[in-house]
């Protein structure tokens, strides 16, 4: 279960290239991502069912017995009765430390505090969100002066297809996954997270040069400020010129 991600492709491929049998694979809707990152062609060039979650519950033997359900950067709640199905867990792998920062909004966070640690997670699944016990945690350092939202995305990316081919191939191996109980964690609502967003008047440029790398994630909107009762998105020259390049990698010249 997971999203149209390059490393949520490379997960499933990897899957398969280790001798798992993927009974189904649950994609999201076919949307405007490269064809590598696409979740739903992958499992078609493999030949793998695909299935919708609604499907998984609504039918108590769509699955038949398994040994693992997998969540890779999947965002939607998983429930019973598929939690308590597959013999050795419900696995997730979230994009974020745990028990630091659970839901929404951990990259956008860590940038504009200032964090100088981050790190993915690998935790069984409970009937809460992101509380179930531990199974791996790889922190790594960041620069928050440095970091975007998009940045650290693309390098929590890397670190949790690591976790979970070390995981999986721990299972395949039939050794015994590891748990530990997490401790109180963080939650950032999305009230929160739409007023970490917006530019605020008395911010101080640090501030304001945080939230814009915090919320930079194109097409998404970035950290936005009001203007003659338009909300725009704020970009500062580094960007711009990040941006500039990828348009000449891309061909485009003015």
């Amino acid at each position: 279960m997971g999203k149209h991600k390059r490393s949520a492709v490379r997960a499933l491929e990897h899957l398969l290239d280790t001798g798992w049998d993927v009974t189904a694979v649950v994609a999201p809707e076919p949307a405007a991502a490269a064809p590598e990152q696409r979740l739903d062609l992958a499992a078609r060039r493999r030949g793998l069912r695909l299935a919708t979650d609604d499907e998984l519950y609504g039918e108590s033997d769509v699955l038949g017995p398994v040994d693992l359900v997998l969540s890779f950067l999947f965002w939607k709640r998983i429930r019973a009765p598929l939690i308590q199905l597959p013999r050795l867990g419900c696995l997730n792998f979230h994009p974020a430390p745990l028990p630091d920062m659970r839901g929404i909004g951990g990259y956008n966070v860590a940038i504009f505090e200032g964090w100088r640690e981050w790190g993915v997670s690998c935790h069984q699944v409970d009937e809460e969100l992101d509380t179930g016990d531990l199974v791996r945690v790889d922190r790594f350092p960041i620069d928050p002066d440095s970091e975007t939202a998009l940045s650290l995305d693309l390098r929590s990316q890397e670190r949790l297809l690591v976790s979970f081919r070390s995981v999986v191939d721990l299972a395949l191996a039939g050794a015994e996954l590891p748990r530990s109980p997490q401790g109180p964690g963080r939650y950032v609502t999305r009230t929160e997270f739409e007023e970490l967003r917006r530019i605020r008047p008395d911010d101080t440029p640090e501030q304001v040069d945080r939230r814009i790398r915090a919320f930079w994630y194109p097409p998404h909107d970035g950290a936005t400020l009001e203007v003659a009762g338009r909300v725009v998105t704020l970009v500062d020259r580094g960007l711009l010129k990040e941006t500039a390049a990828a348009y000449r990698d891309a061909g485009i010249f003015s």
